[in-house]
């Protein structure tokens, strides 16, 4: 008996990261493992494969696609429907079609992969220290492309012909540079350039080792990278440190040190498993890993006064070479003043960088997107504080379908949020939204997700406070254009945002602690205590308010939050004899008083970092700052890491209730720190109290409203919670008291994921 053998046809579609990543190629050497017939090909919208053959081979086929896709590939749906056979007697690859309104996902940009570096350090290999390396696997992707499908014309590197070597590995589905549209070599790619600040070359056969010597020699360079120019010097160097730090105008902000490679990050740092597994990975972040301060010689200048050193290894072929040759740990820090967007064009970095900068590593690859480097730390698992570099444009996925919304996020550590389908695109990191410039550099990169994921969007989202740029951009953007705007309390949107990244729907009890938010009642909050979910949020307890003395200069100065506390709380002859603040003039201390009794530019406020300025001004750790939340950062690192006797000593605090809100009252908090400065308690153990305060505070509040609401789960979010003691203390507590605890991993606490929390409050609004 002669068996007859079934012969279908099926036709497939992949959704996800699938197109950049090697995944054409892929189907077509496991089409011919299975001995199948057929083609794939790009779409605007997805992989599309027409395979057919026996039964079973077509069984294997698909089970393949998704258990052996490539490594950087991230497949979200497969679909495949099955016809009679058309009698294919081949497999091809065909070109890509466009197809009007349809978007495909897009991958990150790629840190060098193991077979690139190879290639990279190989002396008979034609890319030997080729600074442009890349293939399939890995290389530039985000901050190149200029619109979908992704293919070489749509992206900067249509200006460079390929060699025949090159075109012909391009050209070949067995290579691991098939349709790699960065592809080139040292005969037909980009190229670097050395110059001085004025832009005059620097002849040198090797830029790159010329490069290195004038870093070796405590030169400061901008050097052009995948998405945009990065400040680099000796790490090692206090002075060329210091040097950068005074140009820069960033006195005291923590640097990033980019290290040759794993070895000499741990010469320098401890580094956990999960640490280990975060450096080495495809998206390469800077992470934050606790410093080996006696034993380092990079030295405290780098990040004064923190026991965490943010650390990356080399991403791209430039890095790894640089590192190689100079064999020192540089300082890479983003290639900008102050808080201005990075630089990635040649002639404005050489313009605005210029007063910087001693020399410039230029190329000539177009860099179409701006890309800051990531930052993460590990607490039992990683944890974004910057999402950008290696994470953008990659979405967050959403439990339901949303409309085309455009959430414009808040001011500091901007980013926005477009929504479409299941997918929520949070942008990469933009910056803080205080100047012209990067507000044109939100502007345009709104511009280029709405071209790239084919989305227009129906309603703007925007945070209530009146004077965010975001918000007046929101404002006038829904106005010109006739969309539906919709205000989103800031506090809602931070604890949506955890909800959401952790595909919870709520209700939940929100912690929501941070340093500035607008409230519905006209006040700065930032100590509160939610009922949220989705579609509602009610306040139901916060921290006591105090005056915010001066506005802004009470943010900057931190003595006067704790003058603030001491006076409203303890009495406005409250002596501060004998405290580190009563160095502060007579002459000022007058005017503070006026301003409390009059309440002149000194709006109430909530906020948690407030609090946890005023005791770092009190306890005399900071009196002033240099850097957003600098104050309450040093009282954190000043707790003792064994904390033996004291691991649960606390300061007393009450709670009331007025009227429907709980209020936790502080006075006594407030008195006891004076004391124990007074009685000369050594200041970690005071850091280290005050502490466990804030996470009895948080449990013992969690505990009173989970009795009134029956709600058991807790959503922790805000940037005070990128303080990881306050973070360990709190889930610890919660978990003590039987709640399930929600905290961010996908996108920051901080503001940075402000933007997905009020897209998905505008898509349930009823507004």
């Amino acid at each position: 008996m002669v068996l007859t053998r079934v012969v279908r046809l099926a036709k497939i579609n992949v959704r996800g990261v699938v197109q950049g990543v090697g995944f054409r190629p892929f189907a077509y050497r496991l089409a011919r493992e299975h001995n199948l017939k057929g083609w794939v090909r790009n779409t605007s919208g997805s992989v599309e494969i027409e395979v057919e053959g026996d039964a079973e081979s077509l069984e294997n086929f698909l089970g393949n696609l998704e258990t052996q896709a490539p490594p950087m590939a991230r497949i979200e749906k497969v679909k495949a429907t099955f016809y009679p056979p058309k009698g294919y007697t081949e497999f091809e690859i065909r070109e890509s079609l466009s197809q009007e309104g349809k978007y495909q996902l897009v991958s990150p940009d790629i840190a060098t992969c193991e077979d690139c570096k190879r290639e990279l350090f190989s002396p008979t290999d034609r890319r030997f220290r080729h600074p442009f390396t890349n293939c399939t696997n890995c290389g530039p992707r985000f901050t190149i492309i200029e619109d979908i499908p992704y293919d070489r014309p749509k992206t900067t590197m249509r200006q460079f012909e390929m060699c025949p070597e090159c075109q012909q590995e391009y050209d070949n589905p067995l290579d691991r540079r098939f349709h790699a549209q960065p592809n080139a070599c040292p005969k037909c790619g980009p190229s670097l350039e050395l110059v001085d600040s004025n832009g005059n070359p620097i002849e040198a056969d090797d830029a790159i080792k010329a490069a290195s010597d004038l870093l070796k020699a405590g030169k400061i360079l901008a050097i052009r990278g995948l998405g945009g120019f990065q400040l680099a010097c000796d790490a090692t160097n206090e002075e060329a440190i210091n040097f950068l730090r005074a140009r820069k105008r960033r006195p005291a902000k923590p640097l990033a040190v980019m290290a040759g490679n794993l070895e000499e990050v741990e010469n320098h740092c401890f580094v956990s498993p999960e640490e280990r597994k975060l450096l080495q990975s495809p998206e390469c972040p800077i992470v934050l890993l606790r410093w080996k301060h006696s034993s380092s010689s990079i030295p405290p200048a780098v990040a004064p006064n923190l026991k965490y050193l943010g650390v990356m290894l080399p991403y791209t072929p430039l890095h790894h070479i640089l590192l190689r040759e100079t064999g020192i740990p540089l300082v890479m820090t983003s290639g900008n003043l102050s808080e201005e967007p990075i630089a990635k064009d040649n002639d404005e970095a050489l313009r605005r960088l210029r007063g910087i900068a001693d020399y410039f590593l230029l190329h000539n690859r177009d860099i179409y997107a701006r890309y800051d480097d990531s930052v993460y730390m590990v607490e039992g698992v990683p944890q974004a504080i910057r999402r950008a570099r290696g994470y953008a444009p990659y979405p967050i996925f959403l439990p339901f379908k949303a409309k085309p919304i455009l959430a414009c996020g808040a001011e500091l550590k901007n980013t926005f949020c477009l929504t479409k389908d299941e997918h929520a695109f949070l942008s990469q990191h933009i910056g803080d939204m205080e100047n012209e410039e990067t507000l044109d550099h939100f502007e345009n990169t709104i511009g280029l997700y709405k071209k790239l994921f084919r989305i227009e969007p129906e309603i703007v989202a925007y945070d209530m406070h009146p004077e965010y740029l975001s918000t007046k951009y929101a404002l006038e953007v829904s106005e010109e254009r006739g969309l539906k705007s919709i205000p989103v309390q800031h506090h809602h949107a931070h604890i949506v945002s955890c909800l959401v990244e952790n595909r919870v729907k709520g209700p939940v009890i929100g912690v929501a602690f941070d340093g500035t938010g607008y409230g519905t009642d006209g006040t700065i909050w930032g100590g509160e205590f939610l009922l949220a979910d989705y579609h509602r949020c009610q306040r139901v307890g916060h921290l006591e308010y105090v005056p915010l003395l001066g506005g802004v200069a009470a943010i900057n100065k931190p003595y006067r939050m704790a003058l603030s506390y001491l006076y409203t709380l303890l009495g406005e002859d409250f002596s501060v004899e004998g405290l580190p603040i009563s160095k502060v003039n007579s002459a000022e201390l007058d005017i503070i008083k006026q301003q409390l009794k009059r309440r002149v530019n000194s709006p109430l406020t909530s906020s948690a970092g407030r609090l946890f300025d005023a005791v770092a001004a009190l306890a005399g750790v900071r009196g002033e700052i240099d850097y957003e939340a600098q104050a309450g950062i040093e009282l954190e690192m000043l707790a003792p890491d064994e904390s033996g006797e004291f691991e649960e000593k606390a300061y007393p605090f009450s709670v009331i209730k007025d009227q429907a809100i709980k209020v936790v009252k502080l006075a006594e908090l407030i008195s006891t720190i004076v004391q124990d400065i007074r009685n000369q308690v050594p200041t970690p153990i005071i850091s280290l109290k005050f502490h466990n305060t804030m996470a009895q505070i948080i449990a013992k509040m969690c505990k009173t409203i989970a009795r009134e609401s029956g709600i058991n789960k807790v959503a922790l979010s805000g940037g005070v919670f990128q303080n990881r003691l306050l973070q360990k203390l709190a889930v610890s507590a919660l978990h003590k008291d039987g709640f399930t605890v929600l905290t961010h991993h996908l996108v920051p606490c901080n503001d940075g994921g402000i933007s997905l929390g009020q897209a998905v409050i505008a898509n349930f609004s009823r507004i």
